[in-house]
């Protein structure tokens, strides 16, 4: 039986109907060349048919014309933390209250499908945040990416606990590790996500040492591979490395010191291991804001100095690592670490070494295959989702555009219209017209109306 993920359970409503989409650049993510002149057929929020401009629209749909702008698979982010924040407030002013972060945590996930990203994985939030953001998206109080959770991160009794609070489900010996396995999938986990070293984030924690005895990873991965579930490893220093390669772990988040271990990537490689390279999350850590760059910027540093330090060396060898997987055969996926940061990390990944066709890759098939739901979506093909992404412009050109919201024509969650530029205009009327109504000409791509 086929892993039932509980992001497609709680999926919002597909769109009904025929949508055509034509005169499209598409980028279909399954690693051909960009075609010109296709069109897409959306039928009840799935892809119907890849076919050509050419084509008359079929009997029955809307149409719709791009305007030559490229269309391509919504963008996954394979590493985020989504989980929604309190507001700092003044001295005297009004606390904040117990239901407020959620409210935050909406807005940033209606955020995600403004930048075109139909996909997130949450590797680790507080308390049941995402379930419970996904499951008011589920009953429609809002539209938001489709999220995937890993409950909470199972981790040994260790300082990131004193930091990461509720994130965190500590536990010791085999017994308690499957225990605290269990205990994420009785609470709608996707996926389980294990901490086999500590992390570089809190300045109480050495990220080298393995964290975990085998005989406690064996005890996550094996249950987690029983019950059908894919496993993540948080995995910084090469002792967890090889402890979470050995030990059959689906997909290896930073892994930043990889590099310095060729056999240890051609094990990846070989058992079709993903790497997640995170390399925002180092330029957070390291005080470099939003430039992709890091010898432009003057660095503002939010954490102590043995912090920021090391953020900056490992900036050097993540992406010595992301480049050395590339050249390894290893799967590389994208994963931001951050919020809202899918757009800055595929610049990132860009500028260290990756071209724009793998970023993009990173971005949509690869980081959908990491999740386990590449039959669903991740590529323009027929039987697939319409997770669908129409950006104004050529992103293997131009890939910062995004980053920008501006450049985001129009993003379609499951044949659904839910943002982007277009919804602002006619565009919107368009889509509202019945089957057989009048075609909407639009402007070609970088002209407006």
């Amino acid at each position: 039986m086929a892993h039932r993920f509980p992001a497609l359970i709680a999926a919002p409503a597909a769109g009904r109907g025929r949508l055509w989409l034509t005169g499209a650049r598409l980028f279909d993510g399954t690693g051909g060349p960009v075609r010109e002149g296709a069109a897409v057929l959306v039928e009840d929020g799935i892809i119907g048919l890849v076919g050509d401009a050419s084509q008359r629209c079929p009997d029955g749909a809307r149409q719709l014309d791009v305007g030559q702008r490229t269309l391509m698979p919504g963008l996954t982010d394979a590493h985020t933390h989504s989980s929604g924040h309190s507001p700092p407030v003044l001295r005297g002013a009004e606390e904040v209250l117990p239901g407020t972060a959620a409210h935050f945590l909406q807005a940033e996930l209606r955020d995600y499908l403004r930048r075109g990203v139909t996909t997130i994985r949450v590797t680790g939030s507080q308390g049941l945040a995402p379930q419970a953001a996904r499951q008011a998206m589920r009953y429609g109080a809002f539209r938001g990416p489709r999220l995937l959770t890993c409950g909470k991160i199972i981790s040994a009794t260790a300082p990131g606990g004193r930091f990461y609070g509720d994130m965190y489900r500590e536990a010791d010996g085999p017994d308690e590790m499957r225990r605290a396995v269990r205990e994420q999938i009785r609470a709608g986990a996707d996926f389980i996500k294990v901490m086999t070293t500590g992390a570089r984030s809190n300045e109480l924690e050495d990220p080298s040492p393995l964290q975990l005895t085998e005989a406690e990873l064996s005890a996550v991965t094996g249950e987690a591979r029983r019950m059908g579930f894919l496993v993540s490893a948080h995995a910084e220093g090469l002792d967890g490395c090889a402890a979470a390669i050995g030990d059959g772990a689906d997909t290896i988040e930073h892994g930043m010191y990889l590099h310095q271990r060729p056999d240890l990537l051609e094990a990846m490689a070989a058992a079709g291991q993903v790497l997640v390279p995170t390399l925002s999350g180092y330029y957070w850590m390291a005080g470099l804001g939003e430039v992709v760059d890091p010898s432009l910027a003057e660095p503002v540093p939010e954490m102590p100095p043995v912090l920021t330090e090391l953020a900056r060396r490992n900036i050097d060898d993540g992406a010595a690592t992301m480049r050395a997987a590339r050249q390894a055969g290893v799967k590389i996926a994208l994963g931001s670490d951050m919020s809202l940061a899918t757009g800055l990390e595929i610049q990132r990944m860009i500028h260290h070494g990756l071209t724009a066709a793998e970023a993009l890759t990173a971005a949509t098939r690869t980081g959908a295959e990491a999740l386990g739901l590449g039959e669903h979506v991740g590529t323009v093909e027929t039987g697939k989702l319409a997770d669908l992404l129409i950006v104004d412009g050529d992103p293997l050109r131009e890939p910062h555009l995004l980053a920008d919201p501006a450049r985001i024509w129009l993003v379609l969650q499951l044949g659904v219209p839910v943002a982007g530029q277009a919804l602002e205009g006619p565009v919107a009327q368009a889509l509202e017209t019945p089957a057989g109504g009048q075609v909407l000409e639009t402007p070609a791509a970088g002209r407006r109306p």
